[in-house]
């Protein structure tokens, strides 16, 4: 395979089916890669001594869409070596032990990966239009991502 063949690529999705851990490194896989790193976000069955019965995800699709590929964009400038970039996230109902977020990056070696998807997982908490409910056994609670800038004005 020809480098040229292999540019580098962002593959985002939104979806309310499950997410596949599988689906999402085959996609950054590459011959030009020593390192792929991925972020897998599930769901607890615990918060603050409430159990959790799941979670639920709501998204300003199109506005998210926009900041994840920003994020892509930021995450290749800090790190041109990175050569794919998935995002994945779960929309609606996600079960106990069932992932709603996933994240994999692939890179020539290992540093620029892993803190790559660091850089990916903060960000798209603090930035990207993604809301989470907690169901609880007899209550529920939207939850803020306390890196959110929209919801800390003195940031």
């Amino acid at each position: 395979m020809e480098e040229s063949e292999d540019v580098p690529k962002d593959f985002i999705k939104l979806k309310s089916e499950k997410l596949s851990v599988d689906e999402v490194s085959e996609l950054v896989i590459s011959p030009y890669c020593g390192a792929v790193s991925l972020f897998i976000g599930t769901t607890r069955n615990n918060f603050e001594g409430k159990k959790v019965i799941h979670l639920e995800y709501e998204a300003y699709t199109s506005m998210a869409e926009t900041e994840i590929k920003k994020i892509c964009r930021d995450v290749r400038q800090k790190w041109p070596s990175v050569k794919h970039i998935a995002v994945h996230h779960r929309l609606g109902v996600v079960p106990i032990t069932e992932a709603s977020v996933i994240i994999a990056v692939s890179s020539p070696h290992r540093a620029e990966s892993l803190e790559a998807v660091m850089y990916c997982i903060n960000t798209l908490k603090a930035s990207v239009p993604i809301w989470k409910k907690e169901i609880y056994e007899d209550e529920y609670s939207w939850k803020e991502n306390k890196e959110c800038f929209w919801a800390n004005p003195e940031k």
